[in-house]
């Protein structure tokens, strides 16, 4: 790591190489999340997985990913960024090992509970690494811009490469992706990476822990229970839960002098306006292309590869969107640039609104317009909610900012996959057949058991239903991504861009790594 005289330390060939390695769990964290999907139904039928374990098996990675994230975050500040980074990337490629010779879905679930946990330790300490290791402002921004970039890469091949493998080789070969490159990690890691912890850290409280655990895990099963099954007992009952045991642990990080979540983080505007963006921004986004990519096929009638086709504009632009967004932010203030990104995707969502069932251009243009937009606020609102916390507690930042992009991913999908299926039901003629007027795809399994003078108007009346769904959600999200956008330029308006004049660059030095 170099220095300028009176200005920032800037990194040097050390810290790019260990962002090239710090690049490998981000890009195999979101891989395993979305390879997934493909396999499911080759692992439902080897391993005879009930319908209940195949559930198990979808959701259990992301569950344990977002309810162990705090607590990783909080343990890499106190037993050192990269110890746990190194450890989790083990267990990562140990786990993978398992669930690719798994012989039972139940030996498959309990490999994928390990692989989350392995996961919640990977990307809390990749993200407060690349802030301890590029302390410029602009470096960092580029930095970010290639770790997210990362994850949507993650995104774009993980149902491609998955669909390879599976053609070719058993399921069990889609697990194996991650080991070669943890290997990786594990041998070069510790010779790149520096090393961070609080050495004034007090002692981990395991009832926090307990409580964040019971507090996440059911307000994120009761999200995916309000998709798949609607407002039953069942959610509500997971919901209230989680909000009760969450005011619990809420008050218990007030009395800490050690809390697992510092709380008092939110005091900060900019942290709290920051976050609450992404959050709300994640939600939006999420519920938004589960419409987008069942419409391809339920509406439009893709297959799910030429469905995968017709998203990859989008992900193309979402991974140039996070290369030019630090190059623009080098100009143009960060309150400005992230809320025009942002109205960039309100403009992709209204070209959402103007699809039809009869084809797939606007929708194509609009999803990748609206791709083009998030760069700029998880670019720079990464390191915004990161730098906002003090260096010890970078690991607990970096965290929330991941949980928030998680939890906002299962909320999106429940709430706006919620309204989207209100819509499509109040649309529908009242003398569909019940499993029609209970989704689309009962619809289309309705429509092929009926003669074809009744199944083609009952085809017609769903996908006008379904495209009516997602033109009032994108549309209800254009409207709240607009006062987001608003609320962001207010607070971050006094924020300069990443390149200040010279004559701003004459403050303290920033003191040397502290490296243990």
């Amino acid at each position: 790591m170099s220095y300028r005289a009176g200005a920032t330390p800037l990194a040097g060939v050390r810290e790019w190489a260990g962002l090239a390695i710090l690049a490998l769990p981000t890009l195999l964290v979101s891989l395993d999340m979305f390879v997934m999907l493909l396999a499911l139904p080759h692992i439902g039928r080897t391993l005879h997985a009930s319908g209940v374990q195949q559930l198990w098996l979808l959701d259990i990675y992301g569950f344990m990913v977002a309810g162990f994230m705090i607590t990783m975050g909080t343990l890499g500040d106190r037993l050192g960024r990269r110890r746990v980074l190194l450890v989790g990337a083990a267990v990562f490629g140990l786990a993978s090992l398992a669930a690719a010779w798994s012989t039972s879905a139940a030996m498959l679930i309990v490999a994928r509970v390990v692989l989350g946990i392995a996961g919640a330790a990977l990307a809390p300490s990749t993200l407060s690494l690349i802030t301890h290791m590029f302390r410029d402002p602009r470096q960092r921004a580029a930095a970010l811009g290639v770790w997210a970039g990362c994850f949507t890469v993650g995104a774009v091949v993980g149902p491609l490469v998955g669909g390879v493998l599976l053609e070719r080789y058993w399921w069990g070969a889609v697990f194996l992706l991650g080991v070669p490159a943890m290997l990786l990690l594990l041998a070069v890691g510790p010779l790149v990476l520096p090393e961070y912890r609080d050495e004034r850290a007090g002692r981990l409280d395991l009832p926090s822990v307990a409580l964040s655990l019971l507090s996440v895990l059911p307000l994120m099963q009761a999200v995916k229970s309000l998709t798949r099954d609607g407002a039953d007992a069942t959610s509500w009952v997971l919901l209230g839960v989680g909000l009760v045991v969450g005011v619990i642990f809420v008050r218990r990080q007030r009395r800490l002098a050690d809390p697992l979540l510092d709380l008092g983080l939110f005091a900060d505007r900019t942290f709290g306006a920051t976050l609450g963006g992404m959050l709300l921004f994640s939600t939006l986004s999420a519920g938004t292309m589960a419409l987008v990519a069942q419409h391809f096929q339920l509406v439009n009638g893709l297959s799910p590869l030429r469905a995968g086709l017709a998203l990859a504009p989008g992900m193309l632009a979402s991974v140039a969107g996070f290369q030019l967004a630090p190059v623009l932010a080098r100009r143009i203030r960060p309150a400005y640039l992230i809320a025009g990104g942002m109205l960039c995707t309100v403009v992709g969502l209204l070209v959402m609104t103007q699809a039809d069932t009869s084809g797939t251009a606007a929708l194509i243009v609009g999803f990748a317009v609206t791709c083009l937009g998030p760069a700029p606020l998880v670019t720079l609102g990464t390191g915004l909610v990161i730098g906002a916390a003090p260096p010890e507690r970078a690991g607990s930042a970096a965290a929330m900012a991941q949980t928030a992009n998680d939890f906002g991913y299962a909320l999106g999908v429940a709430v706006l996959g919620s309204v989207g299926t209100a819509v499509y039901r109040a649309n529908l003629p009242a003398d569909a057949p019940a499993a029609a007027r209970d989704s689309i795809t009962g619809a289309v399994e309705a429509a092929s058991r009926l003669p074809e003078p009744a199944a083609a108007p009952l085809l017609a009346a769903a996908h006008q239903a379904f495209a009516a769904g997602l033109h009032l959600v994108a549309a209800l999200s254009a409207v709240i991504l607009i006062g987001v956008a608003v609320l962001l330029a207010a607070v971050l308006r006094h924020l300069p861009p990443l390149a200040p004049p010279p004559s701003d660059r004459s403050a303290e030095p920033v003191p040397a790594d502290n490296v243990h």
